[in-house]
């Protein structure tokens, strides 16, 4: 078991519990005390990301175009599946560059949008049961900036690339790219003459795309409230199919539905959302150019970043009072604890109980 997923392990476990420490709340009115743990911040924690999302998906609104948008995705051939999990820095990596480089040639086709188009890309690797599915969301603005920065080239509405041919140039590019490793050899051969899968679908003005995005850069797809019963040694849980939108329910053996969730845990350090060709943070003054031929005010720059933090600052929170509803004031900071961590909240340096 990789590093990744003892330390993810640990974190989910630690979530929210004194082990991590926190802080103690006592109402000024009633005199209620109220106890809040720290989170894990690990962005593969059902319970964690939720404000980090919000702070993405503030930071992507703002570079929206006025323009229809597109979601382009690529998924990893089932051939390539088994030595992605066991190598994923480098086929991962592979994946996106090599994904990222066919679309921008294609639309980059006078047959197509004929100029740079700008792309956001997040990596996903799981199905709504959990099952291991590496794929690509390429969110894309219907349209480009010329070769010389002086015009903006609309894509058709409702076009903007044939997937057919994004299929056969992206395999290409990462049979060329995986040739350069020592991994080449362990693929089977059906995989370099098979086609690839590649969508292309139309999604309005982008806004609705990132709000289906933006969860999932902060945590694995599978929140709290999903989860149903857990008894005899097993989990029961809920999922959403994609097409039908139909309810589903799966029940798996505890180990094995441990199983399908660490596979999603991804290399530390490693960056599942990335941006490319307009929207690269390097491109920032074509950008510019493309936002001002479209009429669309520059963002402020503490909008223009780079990819998000997957450990975003821990700052105290402030609270209300469950009882009474006045604000909560701290009155004890509460250490991390070391070595095993108690169940129960530690008694406070003050002569009321908690509650």
């Amino acid at each position: 078991m990789p590093p990744s997923h003892l330390a993810a392990m640990q974190a989910i476990e630690q979530c929210r519990t004194a082990a991590l420490g926190g802080h103690l709340y006592k109402c000024p009115a009633c005199h209620e005390q109220v106890y809040s743990y720290h989170s894990c911040q690990n962005r593969s924690c059902p319970k964690c990301g939720h404000e980090a999302a919000q702070a993405w998906l503030e930071q992507q609104r703002a570079l929206l175009l006025p323009a229809p948008y597109f979601l382009v995705t690529f998924t990893l051939p089932a051939g390539l599946r088994t030595l992605a999990r066991s190598h994923q820095t480098v086929i991962y990596n592979l994946f996106f560059r090599t994904a990222a480089a066919a679309l921008l040639q294609l639309a980059a086709d006078e047959r197509f949008v004929g100029g740079q188009i700008g792309l956001v890309g997040v990596l996903q690797t799981w199905t709504r049961d959990l099952r291991y599915h590496p794929h690509l969301h390429f969110l894309v603005p219907g349209g480009g900036l010329s070769v010389e920065g002086q015009h903006w080239l609309p894509s058709r509405a409702n076009f903007l690339v044939r997937v057919e041919p994004l299929g056969a140039l992206i395999r290409a590019k990462f049979r060329d790219g995986l040739r350069k490793s020592n991994l080449f050899h362990q693929v089977p051969t059906a995989v370099w003459s098979q086609a690839w899968v590649v969508d292309c679908r139309p999604v309005g003005n982008g806004e609705t795309a990132l709000k289906y995005l933006a969860p999932y850069i902060f945590r694995i797809a599978l929140s709290n409230n999903r989860i149903l019963k857990l008894e005899n040694e097993q989990v029961t849980f809920r999922y959403q199919e994609g097409e039908s939108k139909r309810w589903r329910t799966v029940t798996l053996a505890v180990f094995e539905f441990i199983r399908r969730f660490l596979q999603h845990v991804l290399p530390k350090g490693f960056v599942k959302v990335r941006s490319y060709g307009l929207l690269a943070v390097g491109n920032r003054q074509r950008l510019r150019l493309a936002q001002a031929l479209l009429g669309t005010p520059p963002p402020s720059p503490t909008k223009l970043t780079a990819e998000p933090s997957e450990t975003p600052a821990r700052a105290t929170p402030t609270r209300s009072c469950p009882r009474c509803g006045q604000p909560l004031a701290v009155i004890q900071r509460l250490p991390r604890q070391r070595g095993r961590w108690p169940r129960a909240p530690p008694q406070p340096a003050t002569q009321n109980p908690p509650h």
